[in-house]
């Protein structure tokens, strides 16, 4: 793992403006490869340090205020209010900015709770001068800052948490955009309890993870229900935004990580086109401006990018960067399940898999796969899934899925979701259910960025443009919206009112036990050319029926399968695999013959093991035996 994950060193661009008293800059450094590290000095006081690799600059953290909105862009801003300095934190990873200023902010109010010594005191202690980075953030420090809060803290103490922390008082000058926000609020009594981050990446994970910021070309793979996409979320939090560009086979998978498609991203169409045209469209302004900046790409749902379509990649990559490396010089981070959905045939030719690409060996250096199941619980429903996923249906299997038949999955009027092979069944269920329902149709429509964008915007949402409900209509949650609660993306409800008022939002009771009243919510989109679009709207999908596509990354409370019209490879596997358990799944008239793997999928999945068996053991014996973690 690289410096800087205990949350006291970051990595990344660093502006330091000298403002006058009308908060104008009078004098600006910029720091393209800054080092900033938190530290304390011989009297214990915090101190930030930036470094461009040759003169260090200290600025003590007594009275400053935080800047944080745009954190979630790798961007913030510290104002030190008696020095009237600025520094301005941009193109750092994410997550590191959020663990960073959670540290300072932390320590800072912990920090509070002692008496500062006098300038006379410091004189007198004699000390040298040292400075040393700041321990990381233990339960130690967040129990103390948790009982500062509970208290009724003193009235010089509050005043003070309020000057240097919560920012109350002057704004910096800023852009209308960008509020005045800090991770610590200025009341301590109604501050929220702090914890450690609490969900870690497992071993698989972590040594992924490490690949990645080692540099190397990564692809890894693994079962539904692995932590994939969780796994994939840390890995962009882990990589400067500037520089990383998230990318997916389809527009709600792309709207899952936050990003845009990889034909959005590429800008060459199909693919289709001669290569030399597919370059010539790779250079168009806005396009090119991508390809030159990239340093780091990230495909997800790779098992539906065509192994044509990776070649084309790959040669227009080379070709627009000036490069003969693999790829144009690109990090490549690769994701997905082969055994899941495969790429769409174009015509009567049969699709190639995405690692029959010519250049697939060549490009990626690492192949990874995550083995422990995170989803589901149950082990023998575990073991069911992965004998689906190869296509291997025992007696076993096949009594236990035909037995499911009879499950009785409703409960508190939620009836089970049917997951259909077919778009248009899923649409014809959904509007008949809801009209045989009694009572007036409410209609919720979407607030769009730009209207004009509107099937742009529709290819990557993952809600509709307009929502039409009733009291009793059977839905589903489209986001996370509280974890530790159950209100998760796939969460089944089922409408039991609307509020009463002009916007009469819809209260939704969830099989979770849950009784919500949903207000919309904001998904960001990007498109090809860089432009953000937004759609504001419910978080809910009719769920009386849903598509095998759309539910991918999904996991459904109780689900009904029929198979009999399954028409892909890993299509039944896609579907069984979103069931949270073997109980709230009901399969309905269940054929063997229906469950199919791709020979060629099974054949380099083989080969993938065979691969990392022989590592693991050269490994152990280079290591002479011991099993050291994250070895590359």
């Amino acid at each position: 793992m690289l410096s800087g994950d205990d949350g006291a060193e970051l990595q990344c661009c660093v502006t330091v403006e000298q403002l006058n008293l009308s908060g104008q800059a009078t004098r600006r450094q910029v720091i393209r490869k800054a080092s900033v590290i938190l530290g304390r000095n011989e009297f214990q006081e915090i101190i930030l340090r930036v470094s461009d690799g040759k003169v260090p600059q200290n600025y003590p953290l007594k009275d400053f205020k935080l800047f944080t909105k745009f954190a979630r862009d790798g961007k913030c801003t510290i104002k030190l209010l008696p020095e009237n300095i600025q520094l301005l934190i941009s193109n750092c990873p994410s997550d590191r900015l959020h663990l960073f200023l959670k540290t300072l902010s932390i320590k800072h109010q912990a920090r509070l709770s002692c008496k500062p010594l006098s300038g006379r005191e410091k004189l007198k202690a004699g000390l040298p001068r040292s400075f040393e980075a700041i321990s990381p953030l233990q339960q130690k420090d967040i129990q103390k800052v948790n009982e500062l809060r509970s208290k009724d803290a003193p009235k010089g103490l509050a005043d003070r948490t309020n000057k240097t922390v919560a920012g109350t008082g002057q704004q910096v000058k800023r852009s209308r955009s960008e509020t005045n926000f800090s991770p610590v609020k200025a009341n301590p009594s109604k501050k929220p309890i702090l914890s450690l981050p609490s969900r870690r990446l497992n071993k698989e994970q972590a040594a992924v993870l490490s690949a990645v910021l080692t540099g190397k070309n990564v692809f890894f793979t693994g079962s539904a229900g692995t932590g994939k996409s969780f796994l994939l979320k840390r890995i962009m939090g882990s990589l400067p935004p500037k520089s990383t560009f998230a990318t997916a086979s389809t527009g709600v998978a792309a709207c899952h990580i936050g990003g845009t498609t990889l034909h959005n991203f590429a800008g060459i169409g199909s693919g289709s086109a001669p290569l030399e045209q597919c370059i010539e469209l790779a250079q168009r302004p806005g396009v090119l401006q991508h390809w030159t900046s990239c340093r780091h790409l990230i495909i997800d749902e790779v098992s539906m990018v065509e192994a044509q379509f990776f070649d084309k990649l790959e040669a227009v990559a080379r070709s627009v960067r000036r490069s003969t490396q693999p790829f144009g010089g690109i990090q490549l981070i690769v994701c997905g399940d082969f055994l899941q959905l495969p790429p769409v045939s174009k015509g009567k030719e049969k699709a190639s898999f995405c690692f029959q690409a010519r250049s697939w060996r060549k490009v990626i250096q690492v192949n990874m796969e995550l083995m422990e199941v995170r989803r589901q619980t149950d082990q023998s429903f575990i073991s069911l899934l992965q004998a689906v996923r190869v296509g291997r249906v025992t007696e076993e299997v096949t009594a236990k899925l035909m037995e499911s038949a009879y499950h009785n999955i409703e409960r508190d009027g939620i009836l089970a979701t049917r997951l259909c092979t077919h778009k248009d069944d899923v649409e014809l269920t959904n509007e008949n259910k809801l009209q045989q329902l009694p009572g007036s149709v409410r209609a919720f429509e979407a607030l769009d960025s730009d209207p004009a964008l509107v099937r742009t915007i529709d290819a990557h949402s993952p809600v509709s443009r307009l929502i039409q409900l009733k009291v009793g209509a059977q839905v589903m949650l489209t986001k996370n919206l509280d974890v530790a609660r159950g209100l998760v993306n796939g969460a089944r409800g089922v409408v039991v009112s609307f509020e009463t008022g002009k916007h009469g939002l819809p209260r939704v009771r969830f099989l979770c036990g849950v009784t919500e009243v949903l207000k919309p919510e904001r998904w960001v989109f990007k498109s090809g050319g860089g432009i953000h679009m937004s759609r504001q709207q419910l978080p809910l999908k009719l769920a009386w029926a849903i598509s095998i596509h759309k539910s991918q990354g999904m996991t459904l409370d109780c689900v009904e399968i029929s198979l009999a019209r399954v028409f892909e490879s890993g299509q039944a596997y896609v579907a069984l695999s979103r069931a949270r358990s073997l109980e709230g799944l009901r399969v309905m008239d269940f054929d063997p013959r229906v469950v199919r793997a791709a020979p060629d999928v099974l054949v380099f999945y083989s080969r993938l093991r065979k691969e990392r068996l022989l590592m693991q053991a050269f490994m152990d014996d280079y290591l002479g035996g011991s099993n050291k973690e994250n070895s590359w």
